[in-house]
């Protein structure tokens, strides 16, 4: 990193951290009925306590780690298709990892299957989306764009014929999940796991990220195998994605808009990017989620819901603003 990139990195990712703790602090505080921390924890065994412990905390857990990997996701698929305005969804991985959920769902299968039947989906996504994109030679980033939003399509409309046979009795909950819920979040442990070990690799491979980011040409001239590092990125970006959508189902924007705010604040390197995104993403919808709670309490709305409420017009400004500073 150069001097002004040290500087700027020793100001952001502690600030972004904060953000992060407070986030965390404001979802597991939030909802329907109010829970002070100190008193859950001084004093186990009572209601709040076990609001605290049973409800709080593994949900504001699971929303931290489904929009880390979402925001890794995003900064991943932003270098991989050269796009800043790219999403982790773009490619189709949303839409395998949704037919499998509603399958499971419609056979009336447990938390842990219906998990397993999303992430199996969108690794069958992932793997249809590569082999097509990829035919009998080496694919380009047209060619995996249109592949991927053409799988997204046929995925989408299965998605359709699946919700129109379903028993009304089970519509709701499959509408849910589409849309993105965390009501029955549980500990996440296993995506936590995934997390870690998807940030560790693509921050390993930061240096060749930044290099891919200025061209496929300058990269190859400085060594790096290009057409590696593609499957790699699209693999890694693909996991993320799985395991936040077999989390959390559907949630859109997160993956979008929290690497594209770091790149508007001048984080282009990967090795800021990749930590920023983590945690930027997390945070955004640690807030999402805690207002999901409170806005019709004590109803709740799916999250999903209220990131694309709130992710359209921050994306139109976020969209306006790059384009005012690009003819600047």
């Amino acid at each position: 990193m150069t001097a002004v990139q040290k500087a700027r990195a020793s100001v952001l990712l502690p600030a972004l951290a904060i953000a992060t703790l407070l986030g965390a602090w404001f979802s597991i505080t939030t909802g329907s009925t109010s829970v002070p921390i100190w008193e859950g924890l001084q004093h186990p065994g009572t209601l709040n306590a076990q609001i605290l412990w049973e409800l709080r905390i593994p949900r504001t857990a699971a929303a931290f780690v489904t929009g880390a990997l979402l925001g890794i996701a995003g900064a991943l698929m932003q270098v991989l298709l050269r796009n800043p305005l790219a999403d982790p969804y773009i490619l189709g991985v949303s839409g395998g990892a949704s037919v499998g959920a509603l399958l499971a769902i419609l056979a009336g299968a447990s938390t842990l299957v219906l998990q397993s039947c999303a992430f199996g989906g969108a690794l069958l996504s992932t793997l249809l989306v590569f082999s097509l994109a990829h035919g009998q030679g080496n694919w380009d980033t047209t060619r995996l764009l249109l592949t991927g939003v053409i799988v997204a399509a046929g995925w989408s409309a299965l998605i359709s014929l699946l919700l129109a046979i379903s028993p009304s009795s089970q519509v709701q909950g499959m509408l849910f999940w589409l849309m993105g819920d965390l009501s029955f979040a549980k500990p996440p442990a296993a995506a936590g796991i995934i997390l870690v070990l998807l940030a560790a690799l693509a921050f390993a491979l930061s240096s060749s990220l930044n290099l891919l980011a200025t061209g496929e040409l300058q990269a190859a001239s400085f060594g790096v195998a290009v057409g590696k590092l593609r499957i790699t990125i699209y693999l890694l970006a693909s996991m993320a994605t799985a395991a936040a959508v077999t989390q959390a189902g559907n949630i859109g924007f997160v993956g979008l808009i929290a690497p594209h705010m770091l790149r508007l604040a001048g984080a282009r390197d990967h090795r800021l990017l990749i930590p920023g995104s983590m945690l930027l993403g997390g945070t955004l919808l640690l807030f999402a989620d805690a207002l999901s709670r409170y806005v019709l309490a004590p109803r709740q709305l799916p999250v999903g819901v209220l990131t694309a409420l709130l992710g359209v017009p921050l994306f139109l400004y976020l969209l306006y603003r790059s384009r005012s500073i690009r003819n600047a």
